[in-house]
Order: C-alpha cells, then sequence, then structure tokens
C-alpha cells in the first residue's frame, strides 16, 4: 500500500484514539447521566487542547480569523457537540461494539457530503470501500 504524506498514520492514530474512547467512555457513564458526561469530557478537552496549543507555540489571536473561518468553525463544533451528545446517549443505552460501527456510518455520509458540498470524486474502489462499510453498518443494526 502506497501512502503519501503523513496523514495516513495521524488517521489511524484517530482511529484507535476514537476506539479507546469508545470503551472509556461506555465504562465512565455507567454511574452518570450521558449528558453531563459529555460536559466533563469536553472541559478536559478544552484544557488540554489549549495547553497543548501555548506549549507548541501555535497560539493566534482568534480576532484575526475571518468571519467565514469562524462561521464554519462554529458549525463543526456544534455539528461535533450534537454527535457527542448522541454517541454518550447511544453508549448508555447501547453496546460499545454496536454503537461505534453504526456510528462510524459517519464515513459514508462524509464521503456523500464530500461529493455534494465540496466536489470530490472518489474512484471507483474508494466507493467500494464506502459501501462495505455501509454493508458492514446495517448488518450491524439488525436486529438478531
Amino acid at each position: 500500500m502506497t501512502v503519501s504524506g503523513s496523514w495516513f498514520y495521524w488517521a489511524l492514530l484517530s482511529a484507535c484514539f476514537a476506539a479507546l474512547t469508545a470503551i472509556f467512555a461506555k465504562i465512565g457513564i455507567r454511574d452518570v447521566d450521558s449528558d453531563y458526561a459529555t460536559l466533563i469530557r469536553t472541559i478536559i478537552i478544552v484544557f488540554v487542547l489549549a495547553a497543548f496549543v501555548g506549549l507548541a507555540g501555535k497560539w493566534s489571536d482568534p480576532r484575526t480569523l475571518s468571519s467565514r473561518t469562524l462561521l464554519f468553525l462554529s458549525l463543526s463544533a456544534l455539528a461535533t457537540g450534537a454527535s457527542w451528545v448522541c454517541y454518550f446517549r447511544a453508549l448508555q443505552i447501547g453496546q460499545a461494539s454496536q454503537v461505534a460501527p453504526v456510528d462510524k456510518f459517519s464515513l459514508v455520509l462524509v464521503a456523500v457530503f464530500a461529493v455534494l458540498f465540496l466536489g470530490e470524486r472518489p474512484a471507483p474502489r474508494e466507493w467500494l470501500g464506502i459501501g462495505l462499510v455501509a454493508v458492514g453498518v446495517l448488518v450491524l443494526a439488525i436486529r438478531r
């Protein structure tokens, strides 16, 4: 497999951390409301990321960002928050081994939205992989 650049390794690390997120969250929400758990998690993320950005010397004045950038970062934040609330609620009700894969149906939706809104054109081989993910989600979602 040929991988251009380092994006693949970052994406692979993201997948590993996302998997740990599901496991740690499932254990962590046993005795607490899922919405409150999401708030606690978000507060911790804010502190960790603020420290990381500060220590890495990546802080800049947010007032210098364009209104378009701020709009889309805000929309992304709102979508992330809604996703987290739904994800934690699903984890509290269902099994992590079912919830997490269904949550990854987002991969299919990203491909569709990227075509519709970003003009991206996945190759047939990529569509095959995306289709297989969709089928896998359906298999997991069907009750036995």
